[in-house]
This record gives C-alpha cells, structure tokens and sequence, in this order.
C-alpha cells in the first residue's frame, strides 16, 4: 500500500468505536495528520482488516 491518502469518506458512523465508512478508531481518525508515513501505512492496513471484519456493515467506497 503506497498512498497515505486519507481514507475517509464521508460517512462518519461508529461500531465499536470503529468507523465504518474508512475502518479506523476515533483516536487514529484525530491523529492522522499527525502521524509519520510509516504509522498512516501501519492504520491504512489494520483499518482494510477491520472493515473486512465488520462485512456487509461496511461502507466501502466504490471505485
């Protein structure tokens, strides 16, 4: 995974403390433009993981 784009898109509701719209915790959404290339690419990854994990509940962006 190269980009360290943003992941959010738009949708903003929470399971869990988890966002199903981009995949990511409340605290990794308020720390993202803090975070290091490394760390981004680190939550890019685990938030892919939680959103397969959450299933048809998701919210992917379509492409």
């Amino acid at each position: 995974m190269s980009s360290t784009k943003d992941p959010c898109i738009s949708v903003c509701k929470f399971t869990d403390d988890i966002c199903i719209g981009c995949g990511r915790s409340k605290r990794e959404i308020k720390s993202w433009k803090k975070l290091d290339k490394v760390d981004k690419r680190t939550v890019l990854a685990e938030a892919a993981l939680r959103l397969i994990a959450l299933g048809p509940t998701a919210r992917r962006k379509s492409k």
